[in-house]
Parts: structure tokens; sequence; C-alpha cells
């Protein structure tokens, strides 16, 4: 039984640790068929589908399909409302592992039996009280669950900081081409072209959406859900309503660039002023310690070697 149990958290700490390493050299999100034809384009000589598949990464290759049949058996018992959440998160997170929504919820599940499990088999092994042992197992199991859901909560946070802050000199550039004469899709793909961040790349794939016979305003649409910045939503309803109106695009482009350079002076001044309140903590707790043991323990010293110390 020692041996079994021994066995158990060997191969719970391995798939841990697959994980962990899973999760830190997973590549960015990108298409794979734009990279296997630019690949292919360079080449001078075809290349087998055999050696297609050999020089993608092992993660690609191996991890990855491993994980998505994880996801799609743990697709069957999870509500469908459940998946959409997850999918839709992870859209507005850039998919940053390429992972379905079904093998995200298949991870969280994972990484609850992994920590909870791990830690109760190490209290029970270690021959300490097995309630305690339950109640911290517990909480690390919960843990475990919500740990994945904060990751891609702060995924998308920074994702749409990301977009909030690249906007203005975005819209700069596309007044700019549309003030010279270019059309609004040829000023998009100037931004494509110019920056490589993550509204330069949205505004790339609603380039080939368009070009795939989709209309502008439906993928206008499509990239604000899928951004969901409320500053680019309205800059897409006013770019829409340009559009069927007749209103000069450049007069319009114009006007919103100017409005989302003013709202983010003001947010980097609502920065400015939580800053004093944010360092109210880290001086209480870490500086003001240090310094009254720097200035009153000598003096503390002294005290407690003098005449009066010893009086008391």
């Amino acid at each position: 039984m020692p041996l079994l149990t021994i066995a158990i958290i060997v191969g719970i700490l391995v798939l841990a640790v697959v994980l962990v390493v899973a999760g830190i050299r997973a590549p960015q999100a990108s298409d794979p068929i734009s990279s296997r034809l630019a690949e292919y384009s360079v080449r001078e000589e075809a290349m087998t589908l055999e050696e297609i598949e050999l020089s993608q990464r092992f993660y690609e290759r191996v991890m990855l399909p491993i994980f998505n049949k994880i996801g799609m058996l743990a697709a069957r018992f999870t509500p469908q409302a459940t998946l959409e959440t997850a999918r839709l998160k992870l859209i507005k997170a850039g998919n940053p592992m390429q992972m379905d929504p079904s093998f995200f919820i298949a991870l969280r599940f994972v990484l609850a039996v992994v920590l909870g499990g791990g830690l109760f088999l190490v209290f029970s092994i270690s021959g300490r009280n097995w309630l305690q042992g339950l109640g911290i197992s517990a909480l690390f199991m919960a843990l475990g669950y919500f740990l994945p859901d904060l990751w891609l909560s702060s995924k998308v946070s920074a994702r749409q900081k990301a977009v909030f802050r690249g906007l203005p000199d975005a819209l700069d550039l596309l007044t700019i081409c549309v003030e010279a004469g270019l059309g609004f899709d040829a000023a998009m793909r100037k931004v494509n072209e110019k920056w490589e961040d993550e509204l330069a790349l949205e505004f790339g794939r609603v380039i080939q959406e368009i070009g795939l016979g989709k209309l502008r305003r439906e993928a206008l649409r499509d990239m604000a859900d899928r951004l969901d910045v409320a500053e680019f939503t309205s800059f897409v309803a006013a770019v829409i309503q340009s559009e069927q109106l007749g209103v000069s695009m450049a007069k319009v482009l114009r006007i919103q660039s100017d409005q989302m350079r003013v709202r983010r002076r003001q947010m980097a001044e609502e920065e400015a002023h939580r800053a004093p309140i944010k360092m109210i903590f880290p001086i209480a707790l870490l500086i003001f310690p240090s310094i009254m043991l720097i200035l009153l323990g000598p003096a503390a010293l002294l005290l407690i070697t003098s005449p009066m110390a010893a009086m008391f």
C-alpha cells in the first residue's frame, strides 16, 4: 500500500509539472494555416505532410492534441452555457494557449484534483491529523479550480488595456491615411502593416474577413465583440453610422481620435490620483516598521542596559 500511494503522488506531481511546463512554453495564438503557407512559399523544395508535422513544436504536435482529447471528453459532462461563457472569455483574451473551451473547463478540474488530492495524500502519509489535512486540501482544491479563471481574467484585462492604449495612435494613422485619399479598408491595412500589437492584428483579421465576403460593418461589429472595449465599440458605431448616413469618414475619424486621446489622458490622471492610496499599505506595512526599527533600535538597547531598566 505505501508503494501504491507513493506511485500515485509521483504521478500527480509529474502531471502537475507537465501542465506547468506546457503553460509556460505555450506559444501565442496565431493562425497555423498562414504560418504553414508562409513557410511553404519560402522553400524551394516541396515538403511532405510528415515533414510539415515534424517541423512543429512538441507542444503543438503532441501535448495540444492530448489536451484537446481530454477537453472533448469533459465537454460531454459540461453544460452548454458554461462552455459558451468559457468560449467568449477565451476569445476576449485572444486565446493565448489555443485552447478549446472544453479543455479549459477540464483544466480547472484537473488542477483542482492535482493540488487538493496531492496535498491530502501528503498529509495522509505524514500521519498528521487528517481532518486538518482535509480542510487545507479543500482550500487548495478550490484554489486550483479558480486559478485558471483568474489567469484568463488577467489576460483579458491586459489585452483590453493594450487595445485602449494603442487606440488613439491607430485612429491617428487611420485619419492620416483617409485624409490622404485612401479608403477605410486600405487604412486598416496600413495599421496592420505598421504595428504588431493586438489592435493591429484585429484590424488584419477584419481585412481578411472582408476579403472572404463578409460585410465591413459585420466584421467591425465582430471585432468590437472580440475586444469588448467600450471606447472601441463606440468608435465602431460611429464608423458604421457615418457609412450609412454618408458623412465624411475623415471628419468622423478626426473627432474620434481627439476623443480617444482625451479619454486616455483622463484615465492616466485617474491612475495618478489612485497612486497615493495604493502606496499607503506598502508604506505602513513595510517601510514604516523598518524605519522605526532603525531609529528606535539603538535607543531601546541603551534603555535596556541603563540603570533605569534595572529599576523596573
